[in-house]
């Protein structure tokens, strides 16, 4: 159990900490300068591999003493680094001294000290590292979590397949569908987006301080630095080479990534929305919990509190993301540092959505459908089959079908009774007005139950 300061500015380090705590590792501070600090390391022991630099080949107590770096980091050594930046004023910086004075004690590795940060532009570690944490995010937060969200939806779709509802068109009665295809229907969307981050590239790049290799090429003209870029980026750090950029990697796939957990979101703000509708007219009820209490002063309150929790930080999360995939990639001339800021807060909106998520999966396990308060309603609005009486007249080419129709039902209630004696009066074939005659509003669900 995290421990939280009352005094916390955001709710996230503060009411919701122990929520979101798997991102405390991945999103922090803390987080981004163990990115960094893995990158330099790597970028220091790929030189020593490439003979052009004429460094020596470095023994395994060497390369323990590097993977050692990395392996011991926590915080205390993230404070230190800290410590360092307050000197330097400069983060990357810090992470280059801190690595320096890490491997003094080696007679080689200091020895050529001066290859950490070798050629690099601070971005060149800073895009890395970022891109590992989204990379992070992508893989071990945000699709395990939607997964369990469109596995919950498949579950009561599936359980719910049989059970007849009347939709709602503009809030209004209308063409019966069933619980389980209305949840097979955001199943469905979100499958779809799920399946797009899987496959979102996560870039990156570290070609110097405007991406032409310069202080690379002045160094060493005869290695192929942008093949060696290329292997570091995809071999070593598994993520996707972007060839052509200014001093930043431009953040494109950035917008593209945040682009699909917004349109996650907002799918999700549909779903928390509906669910929190058909709450209200008793379609669902949900799970009581011991010792939880819906309203201060109304004892028999159940508030749909997961789905209201669920929106309101879905919409926190989109807002963020907005400005993430407008800001990001733009950028002044080769370079300005405005990304620097807002990149800061790609936790934030994380937390927001990985919270929201949460309170949605846990609202989605409260659920109990109420069959027989569906089943009464769509009994209780016979004028629903209105619209398959009118098509079978058409069919038979009965003139001015939709406009009887319309003057025997429209804003009216109609009964069973009074609907089968227009039925008998049609001039249609026996068959299909035993059809109509056997439909019920319950009955009227088309494919619903066959289309999953």
């Amino acid at each position: 159990m995290i421990k939280y300061s009352t005094k916390a500015i955001s709710p996230l380090d503060g009411r919701y900490a122990n929520k979101v705590q798997q991102l405390h590792e991945i999103t922090s501070e803390y987080g981004l300068i163990k990115n960094r600090l893995f990158v330099e390391l790597e970028w220091f022991k790929l030189l020593f591999t490439t003979h052009e630099t004429n460094l020596p080949k470095l023994n395994h107590e060497e390369i323990n003493l590097l993977d050692n770096i990395f392996i011991n980091f926590n915080e205390a050594e993230c404070i230190h680094i800290k410590e360092i930046e307050r000197t330097t004023n400069h983060d990357v910086k810090a992470i280059e001294y801190y690595i320096k004075d890490k491997i003094k004690s080696n007679q080689i590795l200091h020895k050529y000290q001066e290859f950490v940060h070798f050629a690099c532009t601070s971005e060149d570690i800073n895009n890395l590292s970022y891109a590992l944490m989204i990379q992070k995010l992508q893989m071990d937060i945000l699709i395990p979590q939607a997964t369990q969200i469109i596995n919950k939806l498949h579950e009561l779709a599936i359980h719910y397949k049989h059970i007849p509802m009347m939709c709602r068109t503009h809030g209004q009665p209308a063409t019966p569908s069933t619980m389980g295809k209305e949840m097979y229907n955001v199943y469905y969307r979100l499958d779809r987006q799920i399946k797009q981050l899987q496959n979102q590239e996560i870039l990156g790049k570290i070609n110097g301080a405007v991406g032409n290799y310069n202080a690379h090429l002045i160094s060493y003209p005869n290695i192929k630095w942008n093949e060696l870029a290329k292997y570091f980026v995809e071999d070593i750090l598994h993520l996707k080479f972007n060839p052509f950029t200014t001093q930043i990697e431009p953040h494109d796939y950035m917008a593209e990534f945040f682009d699909i957990i917004r349109r996650t979101n907002t799918i999700l703000i549909d779903l928390s929305r509906d669910i929190w509708g058909y709450i209200a007219i008793n379609y669902f009820t949900q799970q009581t919990i011991a010792g939880e209490i819906g309203s201060s002063t109304m004892p028999h309150k159940v508030n749909p509190i997961d789905f209201e929790n669920a929106e309101g930080n879905l919409g926190l999360a989109n807002s963020l993301l907005a400005h993430f995939s407008e800001k990001l990639p733009i950028s002044r001339w080769q370079r300005d540092l405005t990304d620097s800021t807002v990149q800061r807060n790609i936790g934030v909106a994380i937390g927001y959505s990985t919270l929201a998520y949460s309170s949605l999966l846990t609202g989605l396990g409260k659920l109990e459908i109420n069959a027989d308060v569906l089943a009464n309603d769509l009994n209780n609005h016979w004028e629903l089959l209105a619209e398959p009486i009118q098509t079978v007249m058409r069919k038979h080419g009965v003139t001015n079908a939709y406009e009887q129709m319309k003057e025997l039902t429209r804003g009216k209630k109609i009964t069973k009774d009074a609907l089968h004696t227009f039925i008998n009066s049609l001039p249609v074939p026996d068959n299909d007005k035993n059809t109509l005659l056997q439909l019920t509003p319950a009955t009227y669900i088309g494919l619903a139950n066959q289309l999953f």
